[in-house]
This record gives structure tokens, C-alpha cells and sequence, in this order.
């Protein structure tokens, strides 16, 4: 069951739980859920289950230990002569301790199972020579381990879960099942979306039926995700593990190619597996957060961030951005950039103090590489770049005469968009910092298009038929996304139409990943591409 789409998982795993979860009184329908989750997981993890389970019982003793104090502060503040301000600092001190150990127990589990051989690697050049003369050898190959399934994912729910404790958004959950379930609910653990705890915990327990309307606008997203994944993101397959295990080997315009080829992959693979994960939701009647809107419809870098893995976005805003945004030492930058560059100009530059740990952590958070480090750096650069461009702009184009509305803005700015995302996705997918490099620098020594014509692509994996296969699926994603932007389709307009239009649909869309489908023999499929995150 590694892929949301196996026969494993749609055939029998799901509707095993649909059938167990409808049967049983609702007050018990959470513990279908939670040991339906925990199968999931260890189906994949095995015996790493016992991480999660480490995770789950950490936080939520931490969580109560951090209710217990603010309750305590709460007592104290009442006693008569109370000095209200040592009160709350004596408190505070000791509020933040175990805010930073719980912090610090889940992201050093996470550090040991992905960050250890890369930072080993990392440091070598500047701890070899230091412990030297003292006889110690630093260790410079150091094997990985296996890592859970969905770490990455449900340490960034653990983490949100404790902040949000501590500042009494939420009051911590006496229920330990309760949060068990909300940080392995099965659809979600291994993909995301990341949820808030105060989104999904309650009506996770609520037990609600599963209902005509939330079985088939379920259905519809499933079978879309369907599609996305076997007509888009298995065709291309081949082409791109082919062209970016070569490190520059093909010309630029193959680089190209194949980094756009790739970006589209990433995005049916990942997008498909969140159509997945909503619609599952939907069926046991659990509304999760949607992590895509149109994201390549984006004018603007930020705007893109905006609509790709959005929850992600969300996270990193709330729990990296604004904090290092309203430290002191940064509220003072900021207040002496503005006397020297003004107020707009001012504000962006300071901006990029919370920009830069947001896109060094977002590079890090996707895996230990020199190409996340790379892929960090470089989306900060752009955007705070960006910052600049748009403060300029909006002086100068008025002055020009330049319509920012306009159709050709417009189009430009799209365009341009595109052009980056592109980049920013060759980065990402190169096997390491030196290949990105490389594999950038030969698109732009040697830019040549000729061997789009000459048969290279075919021999690459992707025939003339899979060709106008691909064009077709994603002018139907176009026109899909079109009708998104514009509010004209979902799954639950289709069912206000016709009760039975969802059944229809689904229908259709089975048959055409039958017939069309890249599957079998011939076709590598995609593993899950998010999950190795």
C-alpha cells in the first residue's frame, strides 16, 4: 500500500474500512479510524511504528504539562498582592522550557532518521582539521536509517499542536486517542495536507455517517487523482529519471523539457494524491484542507507559494515567518532600514531576515541534499527579489504608461512565472547540489532545440502516441482548472446538478485510465513522490 492508488489500497483496504466504520455505533467510529491509521502505517513502517507512537505520547504529555502551567499562571495571577509581572515572567520561563523540550524531542527524532549523514558530510571539511590534533576522527560516512513513513508531515502537526497550546489557541487534549488520531489519521500521514489540530481533531472523533453526497463527491476526487497520476505522472516517467540521471549529458533543450515535463509530474503525482486524501476525508465526512488552487495559473512567485502546498505555506507563515519576524533584535533592523531606505523599499529588505529561514527550512524540510539547499536558496532569492521589483514597479509603470492590467502584463508576468517555477523544479529533481549546477549550466551553454526533433525523446520513453496522450490529459487539466479559478466545477456542484452525474463521472474517468493510462508494460510507474519527504 506505498501508493494512495494500488489495488491494495482502493480494492480492499478502503472499503474494508467504509464497511467497518458504517457498521459499528457511532461513539466508536474514532477507533476504526485510529486502528485502520495505525494497519496503514505499519503496512509500510513496520516496527518504526514505535516512533510515532513516541511522538504522539510526548506530545501530548508535554501538551498537559503546558496546560498545567497555564492554568497555575491563571491561580497565581488571582492571589490577593500577587506581583502580576514576576507572575507571568516566572511562569513564562518555565512555559517556554517545555514548549523548547517538546520542540526539540520531535525534531531530534526527525534530525537522527534524515539529517544525520548529510549534516556528517557538511561538516567534514571544518571539523576534520579542528579534531585532528586531538586524535578524534569526525566521521565523515555515516550510514542512514530507514525513516517512518510521513515524518515530516506529523512532526509539523506535533509541533503546531504544542505552539498552539501554548499560546491558548487550543486548550491541550486529555483524550490520547484523540490526538493520536489527529496525527495518523491514514489518508493524510503520509502525504499531508498538514492539519492544525483545532481542523480535524473534533470531527475526526465525531463519528459522522458516511453519506450519499460524501461517497460520491469522495469518489469523483479519487478517480481525478486517478487520472492525474496514470495519464500524466507515469507517462513521463521514464524521460525524466532518464534525462536527470544523466547530469547534463542531453542538451538544453531536453534539460528544459525535461524540467517541465518533471514540474507537471511533480504536480499530478502530488496534487493526485491530495485529491486522494480530501476525497477519502470527504466519504468518512472530514473536510481537510485543499494544498493546491490553479497554482500554475500564479502571476507572481509569491503568489505561486501562495497556491502550491499551501498548508505547508501556512505552516512556515505561523510557526517560522511571523515568529522571526517579531523578535526583537529583527523589530530593530527593521526600524533602521526604514530610516535608510523608506518605509516600502525598508520593509522588504528586513523582510528577507524571516524570508531567508522560511526558505532555508522549506529547502531542508523536503529532504538532506545540496539540491534543498539549493532550491531554498534560490526561491528566497527570488521572492525577496521580487519584493524589490514590486515596490519598483509600482513607482515606475504608471510613469511609462505601463498598464499592469493589461492582457500583455499579464501574460508576461505568467509567463515569467512559469520560466521560474521550471528552474526552481530542474534544482529540485537534480540528484545534488554540483548536478543542479550542472545540469543548469548545460542548458545555458549549449541551448540547442535540434534534439527535440530528432527522435531523442522517443528513445527516452515518451512515443509520439504517449505524446498526444499527454497533450490531451493536460488540456483537460487546463480546462478543469479553468472552471476551478472560476468557481463553475467541484465534485459538489456536479452533485447539486445530478445525484447521479458523480457516479457518471467516476465512471468515465475509470475507463479512460483503463484505455489511456500509462500502466504495464513498458511504463515505470511513479513512486509516491512526496512520501520520501
Amino acid at each position: 500500500m506505498t501508493s494512495y492508488f494500488s489495488l491494495a489500497m482502493l480494492g480492499a483496504f478502503l472499503p474494508a474500512t467504509m464497511l467497518a466504520y458504517q457498521i459499528i455505533p457511532r461513539r466508536a467510529r474514532w477507533v476504526v479510524l485510529l486502528a485502520a491509521s495505525y494497519a496503514f502505517f505499519w503496512s509500510i513502517s513496520g516496527a518504526l511504528i514505535v516512533y510515532l507512537l513516541a511522538a504522539t505520547v510526548t506530545i501530548w504529555l508535554i501538551g498537559l504539562g503546558l496546560s498545567r502551567l497555564i492554568q497555575a499562571r491563571a491561580e497565581a495571577l488571582k492571589e490577593p498582592g500577587a506581583d502580576r509581572r514576576a507572575v507571568k515572567h516566572w511562569h513564562q520561563r518555565r512555559m517556554k522550557a517545555v514548549l523548547a523540550l517538546g520542540i526539540l524531542v520531535n525534531m531530534g527524532m526527525l534530525f537522527s532518521f534524515k539529517y544525520v549523514p548529510f549534516t556528517a558530510r557538511t561538516l567534514a571539511p571544518l571539523a576534520t582539521p579542528l579534531l585532528a590534533p586531538f586524535g578524534i576522527t569526525w566521521p565523515e560516512h555515516v550510514a542512514g536509517i530507514a525513516a517512518p513513513i510521513g515524518i515530516s508531515f506529523y512532526t509539523l502537526q506535533a509541533i503546531s499542536y504544542l505552539v498552539d497550546v501554548y499560546r491558548q489557541r487550543i486548550t491541550a487534549d486529555t483524550n490520547l486517542g484523540r490526538l493520536a488520531l489527529y496525527l495518523a489519521f491514514f489518508p493524510q500521514i503520509m502525504e499531508g495536507p498538514i492539519c492544525r489540530y483545532d481542523q480535524t481533531a473534533g470531527v475526526l472523533m465525531a463519528g459522522n455517517p458516511i453519506t450519499a453526497e460524501g461517497l460520491s463527491t469522495g469518489a469523483v476526487r479519487i478517480c481525478w487523482g486517478l487520472a492525474k497520476q496514470y495519464l500524466v505522472a507515469n507517462r513521463v516517467n521514464m524521460l525524466v529519471k532518464a534525462v536527470f540521471a544523466s547530469s547534463g549529458s542531453y542538451g538544453g533543450g531536453i534539460t528544459l523539457l525535461a524540467g517541465a515535463l518533471y514540474t507537471l509530474q511533480l504536480y499530478c503525482d502530488f496534487s493526485g494524491t491530495m485529491d486522494f486524501v480530501v476525497g477519502t476525508g470527504r466519504i468518512f465526512g472530514v473536510r481537510l484542507p485543499e494544498n493546491f488552487r490553479q497554482p500554475f495559473f500564479s502571476r507572481t512567485a509569491s503568489e505561486f507559494w501562495q497556491r502550491w502546498h499551501i498548508t505547508l505555506g501556512l505552516w512556515l507563515r505561523d510557526y517560522v515567518f511571523y515568529p522571526v519576524s517579531l523578535s526583537t533584535p529583527v523589530k530593530h533592523a527593521g526600524h533602521a532600514a526604514r530610516k535608510l531606505l523608506g518605509n516600502h523599499m525598508g520593509s522588504v529588505a528586513v523582510s528577507g531576515i524571516a524570508l531567508l529561514a522560511v526558505w532555508f527550512g522549506n529547502g531542508l524540510w523536503h529532504g538532506a541534499g545540496g539540491q534543498y539547499v539549493l532550491f531554498g536558496l534560490y526561491w528566497f532569492a527570488v521572492i525577496w527579489l521580487g519584493g524589490f521589483a514590486e515596490v519598483l514597479a509600482q513607482e515606475w509603470c504608471p510613469r511609462l504608461g505601463i498598464r499592469r492590467d493589461g492582457t500583455v502584463w499579464r501574460a508576461l508576468q505568467h509567463v515569467r512565472t512559469l520560466g521560474i517555477v521550471v528552474v526552481g523544479e530542474i534544482i529540485f529533481r537534480a540528484p545534488g547540489g554540483r548536478a543542479a549546477l550542472k545540469l543548469l549550466a548545460e542548458a545555458v551553454r549549449n541551448p540547442s532545440i535540434s534534439s527535440l526533433f530528432d527522435g531523442t525523446v522517443a528513445k527516452l520513453g515518451l512515443s509520439s502516441a504517449d505524446a498526444v496522450c499527454l497533450l490531451i490529459a493536460l488540456a483537460a487539466l487546463l480546462v478543469v482548472g479553468l472552471m476551478r479559478e472560476r468557481g463553475a466545477w467541484s465534485a459538489e456542484r456536479l452533485w447539486r446538478v445530478s445525484h447521479l452525474a458523480p457516479c457518471l463521472m467516476c465512471c468515465a474517468l475509470f475507463f479512460i485510465v483503463i484505455i489511456f493510462g500509462a500502466y504495464g508494460t513498458g511504463y515505470v510507474p511513479v513512486d509516491p513522490m512526496y512520501a520520501s519527504f
